[in-house]
C-alpha cells in the first residue's frame, strides 16, 4: 500500500474517530492491513500536520490543524495569556515549559517562525526540546523567540 493511500486512511480515520494516542492510529492502521512503525506514523502525523488538541472532555485528540480555523488565535491568546512559562538552557540546547496541552501548537509555531536559528523541536505536552542550529548562541534563540514569544 502506498503513503498517499496510507495517508487518506489516517485523514478518514482522525476524522471519524476521537483518536488519543499514537497507539491507538498503530492499531487501527494495522487491523486494515498496514504493516508500518511507530517511527513511520510519527513522520505520517507531521507530514499530514496533525495535532493534538485538548478536547471539551478534558483529554486530548488528534486533530488536523488547518481544521481548527481560530488555532493562529487561539496560539496568540495562548502567549498574550502565560501558556508559554519559561525557556532554560543546557549547553546548545533549550527546554521550553508551558502551560499542559499546548506544547505541540507552540512547538509548531516555533518550527514556522524561527527555522532560521532553530533546527527543530521536539514536543510533549507541557514540554518543547528546542535544537538550535550550529553555531546559534542562546542570545540569538531568545531573539529569535521573543519575535513571537513572550520571554520570560
Amino acid at each position: 500500500m502506498t503513503k498517499q493511500y496510507r495517508h487518506k486512511i489516517i485523514t478518514e480515520v482522525i476524522r471519524n474517530n476521537d483518536i488519543i494516542s499514537q497507539d491507538m492510529l498503530l492499531n487501527i492502521l494495522t487491523e486494515k492491513g498496514f504493516e508500518l512503525t511507530q517511527a513511520t506514523l510519527s513522520r505520517d502525523i507531521k507530514e499530514l500536520k496533525i495535532i493534538k488538541v485538548p478536547t471539551p472532555k478534558g483529554s486530548y485528540a488528534y486533530r488536523f490543524s488547518e481544521s481548527i480555523p481560530s488555532l493562529q488565535e487561539e496560539i496568540e491568546v495562548s502567549f498574550s495569556s502565560f501558556k508559554f512559562v519559561s525557556i532554560e538552557f543546557s549547553g546548545s540546547l533549550a527546554v521550553v515549559k508551558t502551560r499542559p496541552g499546548y506544547a505541540m501548537a507552540i512547538a509548531g509555531e516555533i518550527d514556522r517562525k524561527a527555522s532560521e536559528c532553530i533546527i527543530g523541536t521536539i514536543a510533549g505536552d507541557d514540554t518543547i526540546l528546542l535544537v538550535p542550529r550550529e553555531g546559534i548562541e542562546r542570545e540569538e534563540v531568545i531573539k529569535s523567540l521573543s519575535q513571537f514569544i513572550p520571554i520570560k
